[in-house]
């Protein structure tokens, strides 16, 4: 029967390339996953990450492979791989987005000691996606997701693909199609059944058999019974296990179970349409952001807490119903969570502008042919990416990969990214990148707006108030354009959190300043924008787009600000006096489900003394929630927040610590720019800069356990201000 291992620890690693004769003894041991060389975030050299390096692991079965195959599985290795298994080289593999896996039953010893040795190529090789000219996103270097060790029956399930169909109906069904592959050298007759795992009062089940011819692979098909399903929505995101099972039939013998494979899927059905997108029959009007899986200090060496985490984000903290995957395929775990927590997904393959040769393309259509074949089960993905992103048209070749991603999956629309309008049009959907400042009336169907702001208009957590305040505009005024035009699915914002770039971009300091959020996943106005949107049901939120400093606005005259609120009403107070209770900016943002506040007739200029600003949300009259924020502007405390208490203490799960200094309120202040030292005690490992200084008022670090439970104390200081936290090993 099939089992697999996970394989990240114990490995070695030196960052060059060494031959077999290098002793142990010059590398240094690292657990997976890992980035080849931990960076500040921010003001490197990208050249830094960017070398050939080797990591090596000695090890030995950790179960008989009797009469097995043995795969080695990595989920993602940047950029090109080169493995070798006692001695035997397999060939490289390009790209650092998509899985590849490697069959070593023929070069491992079953008895004693075995090495694997990788050469890792993590230059920006110009022969591989997204490489070959400039690209707007820094790769990184290194293992930076998980390695498996697979055993597989000589006879085996290689994928399944579970569709749904009529879902909206009483007679819904779902299909397997099931790829079984034969390494022997004779034909093997087998049996295979789906079923539905759980309490059914319905039996679904069905099976069949068939003779896989010899050292091939057969795809068959496997319709399930009809019947009542609950939908996968955004709201509730119920997902179903389909189990599908592999028996062997040998002469004169009874049927053996050699295989099975379970695959999460929901039923739902996901439609672009001339007048929108529609889940379920419901239309839904797409308000989203882009993703970059990239991370300050770890590159993409996320561990699979942070990439949930980055999922919760968006979907709990930023409002959004859609996030795309920019601009490459992202780890399971990611994905994993969207499933689960109802966040759709647009995922697109790796590149950015540049399109390379023949050899360059066929690099790209298995990265496609991988992404989909990995992901197609993901009821949270809506729509393939098959176009580089904002390339010139070439029609040969996104004829191919139109037809390579229809063929490998027909349940789902293809889109390709470009920003002009009279691009080509072969895909499903015509995705958009429109940096107008506005919509532009679309000239296809159906329509999709997949970035807008962005470089147009890059703001810092610790710019001028003004630039925070007209960043968040932007994105609330393209939303509402968006949700005023029928003929557009929906939006998505360039993009979610600032990210490390190429000195070509960003701001001097290999920085683009695009996000609503920093690279921390900590917010600027815009952020709240976002979460304004979210229902107030599901979490109340009111935020005010300011510090309550007069000197931060021109002419020194705060007569009116912006609250971002998805409350009925607001009332304001300078100190003990009442300015007023607010409505919604209807007559401004009418399409908006939450439109912002302006609160007018506040009169605080500078030298003119004022009180702190007092915010009260009400609704159906009740105050529900406030906000206040200090006149003084003073430094009152230096905080130091988890994201999570407990860690599992298996050497990989890592956690976000947020440093803020604050007013007397809470509230983050943009100009306090100490250093603040860490101490770590107990078993785990700080990543992050030592001092770092906080920009805006606030920053973070990375805990990682180690292999030791036990509680772990941070200990931050900042002139004056100390702060402490505790996260537990277990």
């Amino acid at each position: 029967m099939r089992s697999t291992h996970l394989f990240n620890h114990d490995w070695f690693f030196i960052p060059q390339k060494v031959t077999g004769d290098t002793p142990d003894s010059a590398f240094e041991r690292v657990i997976l996953p890992h980035t080849n060389k931990v960076m500040p975030h921010r003001n490197f050299d990208d050249k830094a990450y960017q070398f050939i390096s080797t990591y090596r692991k000695h090890f030995t079965l950790p179960e008989p492979l009797n009469g097995r195959r043995l795969m080695l599985d990595f989920d993602g290795a940047m950029l090109a791989t080169t493995v070798t298994i006692n001695g035997h080289p397999f060939d490289e593999h390009k790209g650092g987005y998509v899985p590849f896996s490697l069959d070593i039953t023929d070069y491992v010893h079953e008895a004693g000691d075995n090495l694997i040795e990788v050469h890792l190529d993590s230059t920006e090789r110009p022969d591989i996606p997204p490489f070959g000219f400039v690209v707007d996103y820094l790769a990184f270097g290194g293992i930076y997701r998980d390695v498996f060790l697979r055993y597989v029956e000589p006879c085996y399930i290689e994928n399944v693909r579970v569709s749904t169909h009529d879902v909206t109906s009483a007679h819904a069904y779902a299909q397997a199609d099931v790829w079984v592959k034969n390494t022997t050298d004779d034909a093997q007759k087998v049996y295979i059944s789906a079923e539905f795992e759980g309490d059914w009062d319905t039996e679904f089940v069905t099976s069949t058999e068939v003779i896989v011819p010899a050292n091939s692979t057969l795809q068959t098909t496997l319709t399930l019974p009809k019947g009542t399903f609950e939908l996968w929505s955004l709201d509730n995101p119920i997902l179903y296990t389909c189990v599908v099972d592999l028996g062997l039939e040998a002469p004169n013998q009874p049927m053996t179970l050699i295989d099975q494979m379970k695959v999460k899927f929901g039923f739902r059905e996901a439609q672009f349409r001339a007048d929108g997108f529609y889940l379920n029959g419901e239309h839904i009007k797409l308000r989203g952001l882009n993703r970059h899986q990239t991370y300050p200090y770890i590159g993409a060496a996320a561990s699979a807490r942070l990439q949930q985490k980055d999922a919760d984000i968006l979907k709990y903290e930023l409002g959004c119903n859609i996030v795309r995957t920019s601009h490459y395929p992202q780890s399971p775990y990611f994905l994993n969570r969207c499933d689960e927590i109802g966040l759709l997904v647009f995922e697109e393959i790796p590149g950015w502008q540049h399109i390379g040769d023949d050899a360059w393309k066929q690099v790209a259509k298995n990265d496609l042919r991988k992404m989909i074949e990995r992901d197609w089960n993901h009821p949270c993905i809506v729509i393939w990416g098959v176009r580089i992103n904002e390339s010139w048209d070439d029609h040969d070749f996104y004829c191919d990969t139109n037809a390579l991603a229809r063929q490998l999956d027909p349940t789902r629309p293809t889109g390709g990214v470009r920003f002009w309008a009279e691009s080509e049009f072969l895909e499903d959907v015509y995705t958009m990148n429109d940096f107008s400042n506005g919509i532009i009336e679309p000239t296809q169907s159906p329509w999709l707006v997949t970035e807008f702001n962005g470089h147009m208009y890059p703001t810092k957590s610790y710019d001028g108030e003004e630039r925070k305040i007209e960043h968040a505009m932007r994105h609330a005024k393209i939303q509402n354009l968006a949700g005023a035009n029928r003929k557009v699915s929906g939006a998505i914002g360039w993009c979610a959190f600032d990210y490390n770039t190429h000195v070509q971009f960003g701001a001097g300091d290999r920085v683009c300043y695009h996000g609503v959020m920093d690279m921390f996943r900590l917010p600027k106005y815009a952020a709240h924008f976002y979460a304004s949107q979210i229902s107030p049901a599901v979490l109340v939120v009111m935020k005010a787009a300011t510090s309550w400093q007069p000197g931060d606005i021109s002419e020194g005259l705060l007569n009116s600000i912006w609250v971002f609120s998805n409350c009925e009403q607001v009332t304001a107070y300078v100190g003990d006096e009442k300015i007023g209770t607010f409505t919604p900016a209807w007559d401004e943002f009418p399409h908006l489900p939450h439109p912002p506040f302006k609160i007018d007739g506040l009169g605080v200029a500078v030298a003119r003394p004022n009180g702190d600003l007092r915010l009260e949300g009400l609704i159906k009259g009740k105050i529900v929630i406030t906000q206040r924020i200090s006149t003084d502007a003073l430094p009152k405390k230096l905080t130091l927040t988890p994201d999570d208490a407990q860690l599992h203490a298996d050497g990989m799960d890592m956690t976000r610590v947020v440093i803020k200094i604050e007013d007397t309120y809470g509230n983050p202040l943009p100009f306090a720019t100490y250093p603040v030292t860490f101490e770590v005690h107990g078993e785990a490992d700080l990543y992050g800069e030592n001092p770092l200084v906080l920009m805006g008022g606030q920053g973070a670090v990375f805990i990682r356990a180690r292999q030791t439970s036990g509680a772990v104390k941070l200990v931050a200081r900042a002139d004056k201000f100390t702060a402490e936290c505790e996260i537990v090993m277990r």
